[in-house]
This record gives structure tokens, C-alpha cells and sequence, in this order.
């Protein structure tokens, strides 16, 4: 947290050193970014990411998005397909002009990232680089989110819920992942820890990770307190779903 000599914040700990939430998945036909956060570039360039086939954006809040620009060193060659919610269709289109709208021209000797926009209904199946993705809407406050579930695997960022239709959904996934705030103290779109552990019980996953954590909460300390089948995750963690 900015100006924030905290004991997280200040922890030698390196799975304390959180950036923006996204995740990148492995799938039958290539390689799918979840969000393009602000950290994007530092992010891939930590893991090593030289190559992306597709992106997935849950939502349009700035901490999951800003990072969009990077993605132009993965277009040079060819279009890059995005995967949109339908619903932030447009809001995508209107806070980056310069990418989406073909009538403005760009400056000879300048690139800008190349998208194919693919857009999605909540709950209906699309085939996603080999694999079939269910979005799945969550509450997010005024807006919605949209997570998928891909085979065993359910992602689900920046919920405050899982609605009966989304939770069903989810029923059978093996590894689940979650965003949560905090223990205590409720937030209007988010869950905290309790919310969230009790979300992971209702879909039954065999193992649950925490994502989104704010400096409030450290690393060793959730993993010490959290129940079993929950574990907190980190920058970094490569999981096999």
C-alpha cells in the first residue's frame, strides 16, 4: 500500500509483495491472460511470458484493465483475441478509443496492441483456445463480474456472492479460486475471508485459493489460520487444476 510502513507492507516475506490480480492459464490451444492489470507488464516479464494466444477480461475496473497497453508486443503478428463481457462491451470500447475504434488513425512508425473482440453471454458455454469456458456473473457492486469455469477449474474475482445459477455452475470444479479482502469487517463488493471461506464450503472444491488480499492480511498468517482446503495465493504460484 502506498506510504504504508505496515507489518505486511513492510515483510520479507516475498509472497507478501502483491500485485494486481490476474492469472494466466495453459489451456489445449494456447495460452489465455485473465485481465491485463496495471502490473501486466512487470508480471510477465517476472514469469518469463513470451508468447499469448488469447485474453479474457472479467470486468472493466481499472486495477483489471490498465495494463492493456502491453498487450501490443503479443499483436505484431497477428490479432489477438479478447474475450469480452458483452455487457462492457462498450465501456472497453470507450475508455481505449485508440485500440478499438478503426476510424482513428494511428501516427506512421507507432503500434498500438491489435484486438479481435469476441464478445459473451453469462452462462452460455463458448469455446475458448481448445477448451470450453462458462462465464460466470458475480456482484460486484453496480457492475458485474464475470469469471469462467474451465473443466475442474472455477475463477471467480472481485464477487461479493456466488448467485444460485453461478454456484451451480461451479458444481463439481476440483480447485476454485476466490477473491478476499480481509477477516472481519465487511466490504460492499468484495469478500472478506469469512464470506469467502463460507463460498468455498457451498461449492465443495478440494482446494480453494485466495486471490485479490489486501496489506491487512499476511501471507504465513492466513495460511496458519485458514481452514483446510483454503490456502492463500501468491505472485508467482503455478497450480495444476
Amino acid at each position: 500500500m502506498l506510504g504504508c510502513a505496515c507489518e505486511v507492507c513492510r515483510s520479507d516475506d516475498p509472497r507478501d509483495r502483491r500485485t494486481r490480480s490476474g492469472a494466466l492459464l495453459e489451456l489445449p490451444e494456447g495460452r489465455l491472460l485473465v485481465d491485463t492489470p496495471p502490473e501486466l507488464r512487470v508480471q510477465l516479464l517476472r514469469e518469463r511470458v513470451a508468447t499469448l494466444d488469447g485474453v479474457w477480461i472479467t470486468h472493466t475496473h481499472a486495477d483489471h484493465l490498465h495494463g492493456i497497453d502491453d498487450l501490443r508486443a503479443f499483436s505484431a503478428q497477428r490479432p489477438l483475441t479478447m474475450w469480452v463481457p458483452e455487457m462492457h462491451r462498450a465501456e472497453l470500447h470507450g475508455r481505449f478509443p485508440y485500440i478499438f475504434d478503426s476510424s482513428l488513425a494511428i501516427q506512421p512508425g507507432t503500434t498500438k496492441p491489435e484486438i479481435d473482440v469476441r464478445p459473451f453471454r453469462p452462462l452460455e458455454p463458448i469455446p475458448v483456445l481448445g477448451a470450453e469456458l462458462v462465464p460466470l456473473p458475480v456482484p460486484h457492486g453496480v457492475t458485474t463480474v464475470f469469471g469462467f469455469r474451465a473443466g475442474t477449474l472455477g475463477y471467480v474475482t472481485d464477487g461479493k456472492e456466488l448467485p444460485p445459477r453461478t454456484l451451480a455452475a461451479l458444481e463439481g470444479v476440483r480447485t476454485l479460486v476466490l477473491n478476499a479482502l480481509w477477516w472481519g469487517h465487511p466490504h460492499p463488493t468484495h469478500f472478506n475471508v469469512e464470506e469467502a471461506v463460507a463460498a468455498a464450503r457451498a461449492v465443495g472444491a478440494e482446494r480453494t485459493y485466495l486471490v485479490h488480499m489486501t496489506h491487512r492480511v499476511g501471507h504465513a498468517a492466513l495460511e496458519r489460520d485458514l481452514p483446510d482446503g483454503v490456502l492463500p495465493a501468491y505472485d508467482g504460484l503455478v497450480v495444476d487444476a
